[in-house]
């Protein structure tokens, strides 16, 4: 599965995206944080705080109990500011 970073989060990853095998407990986009949060010390910085990440799959926003099965891409952000 295709996973992109944006702003800080990138940042923090150190990455603007991978591909990555998920195991077959991830089903949700919750899980799929929780799960990238134990890959390494970058992903766990990036992913220390989940409620203030954002997720689109495929493109179309999402709250994080969505399921991610048939997803080609899953991108996480920081809240939007304006301005």
């Amino acid at each position: 599965m295709k996973i992109r970073y944006f702003a800080w989060v990138r940042e923090r990853v150190g990455a603007d995206e991978e591909t990555v095998a998920l195991p077959d407990t991830v089903a949700t986009a919750g899980d799929l944080i929780a799960w990238l949060s134990t890959v390494d010390d970058r992903h766990a910085s990036a992913f220390a705080e989940p409620d203030a990440i954002r997720v689109a799959i495929d493109q179309v926003h999402v709250e994080h109990d969505e399921p991610i099965a048939g997803a080609a891409e899953i991108a996480f952000f920081p809240p939007m500011t304006g301005g």
